[in-house]
């Protein structure tokens, strides 16, 4: 953010990490935040990084620099900060020194695989906006022998809950030991969609690894380790981003899907 620049109250809560622009505009409705210790409540509020804003008294800010890191997720963690269950999440194993940084999405407790994890509040955003549709490609191993039929099911929809339609790209890698092995692209963010896709479709999922998201691939992670990810591969992907926005991509190639 150029020094002096001013955007919406929204965006610029989102730019800090604290949370999304909807969250943003649901605190600002309920006059939580106040820009130069004055409570706010009008949606087309502009600021700077010359204001003061706070939340709930926290004085909150855009960073000049941040901090973005890709983990291979292992199976048995969740993947969120604090669990009212008590169930073991990411943060019991990630190192301290980035025990501040967000995922940019979830995983479910028995899946493995990518992570982007950052401090970019505007970067989590676009990733997981349900409007810009960013690509996650998953290796996938099911029970059964997967038909064409069943691929054909998953790109036209299924509805996994009422009203609520899942869609994939799927391809069929190999078929060994009466188990089947895909690669699945998803462009949604639904709760649990592939295993509960391929639930409906009688093919129960074995194993489900994140092996890309956008641009980003898990090429050179052990499982349970971290990677920072360069400064060149983040403006490579908002770059990528920015296409998909501007509908500049008319599909997804995925790279590094061997990883």
């Amino acid at each position: 953010m150029k020094n002096g620049e001013k955007i919406r109250l929204n965006k610029y809560i989102a730019m800090t990490g604290y949370c999304s622009r909807r969250k943003a505009d649901e605190l600002i409705e309920q006059g939580k935040i106040k820009v130069n210790e004055k409570t706010v409540k009008d949606f087309s509020r502009e600021v700077s990084n010359q204001d003061k804003v706070t939340i709930f008294g926290q004085h909150i800010f855009v960073k000049e620099k941040y901090t973005y890191i890709k983990y291979y997720k292992p199976a048995g963690y969740i993947t969120t900060k604090h669990d009212e269950k008590g169930r073991k999440t990411i943060y019991d194993i990630l190192p301290k020194e980035v025990q501040n940084l967000k995922p940019v999405g979830r995983l479910d407790k028995a899946s493995t695989g990518l992570l982007i994890l950052t401090d970019d509040g505007d970067l989590i955003n676009k990733m997981t906006h349900p409007s810009i549709k960013i690509p996650k490609v998953y290796r996938v191993c099911v029970k059964g022998k997967i038909e064409q039929n069943d691929l054909i099911h998953w790109a036209k929809g299924i509805e996994i809950e009422k009203g609520k339609i899942a869609y994939a790209q799927a391809q069929v890698e190999e078929f060994e030991n009466g188990n089947t092995v895909l690669t699945v692209i998803l462009r949604q963010g639904m709760n649990r969609q592939i295993r509960k896709m391929a639930d409906i479709t009688g093919h129960p999922v074995i194993s489900l690894k994140r092996i890309q998201h956008g641009c980003i691939s898990l090429t050179g992670l052990k499982k349970g380790a971290f990677k920072y990810i360069s400064q060149t591969q983040i403006n490579q992907l908002k770059k990528y981003i920015s296409k998909i926005e501007n509908n500049n991509i008319a599909d997804f190639l995925y790279l590094n899907i061997n990883s």
